[in-house]
């Protein structure tokens, strides 16, 4: 357990430029009962293509998976907690759970790494969506309690911290042409869980509403910051990671600015020690929606352009709009084809190269994902795993990629 802010807990030195790799804990681990989302994904019918399950079932092989990650050459690992494990009822606190997450970053750390925690991504328990979620002021206090527990059983084990994963996503993809058809199925689904656990409102944050949800979660953020701060004094930075396109204007108008209004001004507004940047694409913005893909471009198997040098773009907007620190927290390309994946990591990086060589304070580059997981309402199709996963006996098998780019992590930035 973390001893208070006034105790000998220096901040950890980390390495000079971190390389890593990610995960999150719903998408991998499996058997997440008490999330809300496995209530959504189990009914019938489900907006989910496939139901997460097992996933990947790192919960059982979280050792293997660092394991690989340190000897593949990276200096971190990005993972999250889940809530819902922590707290499968109001204030019921888990031992166990805590004693497995404790085991995680004792591992992370036995293998060299700095551990990277992400409080939380996406997922919440089903009792806190229940009660109307991020869509609801009285949904902060039980965020700061959760992330008050989990820094006092933990904290001492933390290299580097975020209080939420892409809290802006909503804002993000609510200019997407591809989301708003969805919008009345996501209404219904919602409507059905609420019906399933016989609650008046169901608000999970991946499906809540953006504009009452982020200025709860941008204070949500911002009370946790201080509460992990009391507890942890300057232990380890604590930020924020950030869904970000590279916005380019259509040629008829553009609504940048105001997108941007939305997607990150507020978040640059609040409190943090970094930003952590999360890019897999480009957008072209019209005045008040993006446009669908050109024609003719390489899309993913997320139907997004093919852009690795969509983050040097999005590097550069940041740093131009923030002096704190920026940490590259997810970029990545779903696709069959790793020559395409290596491929991408080498313009990608070669970009990140160049931030830093102009000045930029740009301190790490952590590669989505570690392993092919479970994507959401996508289930198991996309890979965007260094790592293969059989999906039947759980074997874990590198691709050329992994290989690429720890060498890569090996040699550190090209000059």
């Amino acid at each position: 357990m973390i001893a208070g802010p006034t105790s000998a807990n220096a901040q950890r030195p980390t390495p000079k430029f971190l390389w890593g790799t990610a995960g999150a804990s719903y998408q991998i681990e499996g058997g997440n009962y008490a999330s809300d989302l496995w209530v959504m994904e189990n009914l019938k019918p489900s907006i989910f293509k496939d139901p997460s399950g097992d996933a990947m079932d790192a919960y059982h092989r979280f050792d293997e998976d660092i394991a690989l990650a340190a000897s593949l050459g990276f200096n971190t690992h990005r993972f999250s907690i889940e809530w819902s494990r922590i707290e499968p009822e109001p204030g019921m606190i888990s031992l166990a759970a805590i004693a497995y997450y404790r085991r995680v970053l004792e591992a992370i750390r036995r293998h060299g790494m700095t551990p990277f925690l992400t409080y939380n991504h996406f997922t919440t328990p089903r009792w806190f969506a229940a009660a109307g979620g991020f869509e609801t002021r009285d949904g902060i206090a039980p965020f700061v309690r959760f992330c008050e527990v989990v820094t006092r059983e933990l904290g001492e084990l933390v290299g580097i911290a975020s209080t939420f994963n892409e809290p802006n996503l909503g804002a993000l993809i609510s200019w997407s042409p591809s989301i708003r058809p969805m919008r009345p199925y996501i209404d219904k689904a919602r409507q059905a869980a609420a019906a399933s656990v016989g609650a008046q409102q169901w608000a999970p944050p991946m499906l809540g509403d953006f504009r009452i949800q982020q200025p709860i979660m941008v204070e949500a953020h911002a009370r946790a910051y201080e509460a992990i701060r009391s507890i942890a004094g300057d232990a380890f930075p604590v930020g924020i990671t950030l869904a970000l396109n590279e916005e380019r204007p259509a040629s008829g108008g553009d609504g940048i600015e105001e997108k941007l209004s939305q997607v990150l001004t507020p978040w640059l507004n609040a409190p943090g020690d970094f930003v952590g940047v999360q890019n897999y694409t480009y957008s072209v913005v019209a005045p008040e929606t993006d446009l669908p893909p050109p024609d003719g471009v390489e899309l993913t198997q997320m139907g997004y352009p093919f852009a690795p040098g969509a983050l040097e773009a999005v590097i550069r907007m940041v740093a131009k709009r923030t002096t704190r620190p920026i940490y590259v927290t997810e970029n990545g390309v779903a696709t069959e084809d790793d020559a395409r994946r290596v491929a991408f990591i080498d313009e990608a990086v070669a970009g990140v190269a160049r931030c830093v060589r102009d000045g930029i304070d740009l301190r790490g580059y952590i590669h989505w994902s570690l392993l092919d997981n479970w994507e959401w309402v996508s289930g198991f199709g996309p890979k965007f795993g260094l790592v293969a996963v059989d999906r039947t006996t759980f074997a874990r098998t590198p691709k050329p990629s992994a290989r690429h780019l720890g060498r890569i992590a090996r040699a550190g930035l090209p000059r």
